[in-house]
């Protein structure tokens, strides 16, 4: 009989095998500065609510499977225009997978830019599907010129650009992103999952172009533990990918507490200013000591030499931040930190400044 090893290396397909799994680092007993959230609770009034209505929900029901109020509210706080809908997913993850698995016939391309959101090449991975990245310019910006030419070769089903960027956080050019829409055979799907902390939106332009699609995640926002994302665009795309989104993808607490938060979704949105306010801080403070790059999320990336060990010193401090060094070669010697409180800011300021020393 064979062993467990040889069963798995016989049927598990060989570019899974080959793949590392997303690494969440342990963050126990550390400041948390690595994964983009909110460092921020919502104020007592609102947990006190929170609490209420999730004592009474019916946790023993399966969770509405299309919880039209909920939609409704993002429809509202969108300002949709007539025509378009919202698809709930859990997490952007889930609805990056289900637009490929939409649009994966024999042959079809998923393509984005590169250093970009390393899901988009992962779950082209995990179903099957040619994936190509094209680098960005050195300055990270869009090399327009180099995507429209792979757009006229590859004749993409499926493109994915992240608006702002992660993990570079840079907001590309309108103009640019407009031409690779206008350009592009297949679905372009523009991923706003750091709009809160942007100054654009590509959601006014949903009824510009039929092959556009925006996809939001409110994890950013301070709703993380949730995992509720979704899409915005036209009905007619939309009910061919509820097709493929799995029953009761959303449970009971996430639509209830996400329901209530978006009543209070200005008091996040303070939040969100607070944060604006703590990056351009902290983008000054960085500047005195690293290369930083600009941002319009909630995280900077920045440069410095040694990075990996600049990394494991910080960590040995209890400064968990991202550690970028390694994984493209344009990040080389890149780690890239969330913007925390104020306090947190400083401390890992303080903390930087003596692994450098």
């Amino acid at each position: 009989m064979s062993s467990a090893s040889q069963l798995v290396n016989n049927l598990i397909r060989p570019e899974i095998l080959a793949l590392n799994a997303y690494h969440v680092s342990d963050s126990a007993g550390m400041i948390k500065l690595d994964a983009m959230e909110n460092p921020y609770h919502v104020p007592q009034f609102l947990r006190d609510e929170i609490a209420s209505t999730v004592a009474h929900a019916e946790i023993n029901r399966y969770p509405d499977p299309d919880p039209y109020a909920l939609k409704e509210k993002i429809r509202q706080l969108l300002a949709l225009p007539d025509g378009m809908e919202v698809l709930l997913g859990n997490g952007s993850d889930e609805l990056i997978q289900l637009l490929a698995l939409a649009v994966n016939k024999p042959g079809a391309v998923l393509l984005s830019v590169e250093p970009s959101f390393v899901m988009f090449r992962m779950i082209a991975t995990f179903i099957g599907m040619r994936y190509v990245g094209v680098p960005l310019s050195a300055d990270f910006s869009l090399d327009l010129a180099a995507t429209l030419d792979a757009i006229r070769r590859e004749r993409p089903a499926l493109v994915f650009l992240a608006y702002p960027n992660n993990p570079t956080g840079n907001l590309f050019s309108a103009d640019d992103v407009k031409q690779i829409i206008a350009a592009s055979p297949g679905l372009v799907v523009i991923d706003e999952a750091y709009y809160a902390f942007a100054s654009d939106s590509f959601i006014p332009h949903l009824t510009d172009y039929p092959n556009l699609l925006v996809m939001r995640t409110f994890s950013k926002l301070g709703m993380a533990g949730l995992r509720l994302g979704f899409l915005a665009g036209s009905a007619y795309w939309l009910e061919q990918l509820e097709k493929l989104r799995l029953p009761y993808n959303v449970g009971v607490l996430p639509q209830l507490v996400a329901g209530k938060l978006l009543e209070n979704h200005a008091v996040l949105l303070q939040q969100a200013e607070q944060i604006k306010a703590d990056r351009a801080t902290l983008y000054r403070q960085l500047g005195k000591m690293v290369q930083v790059y600009p941002s319009e999320a909630n995280f900077l990336l920045f440069r410095v030499r040694n990075a990996t060990s600049i990394f494991n010193e910080l960590k040995r401090r209890g400064m968990l931040i991202k550690n970028l060094d390694g994984g493209h070669p344009m990040l080389t010697d890149c780690l890239r930190v969330t913007v925390g409180t104020p306090l947190e800011c400083q401390k890992f300021i303080e903390a930087l400044q003596e692994s450098m020393a």
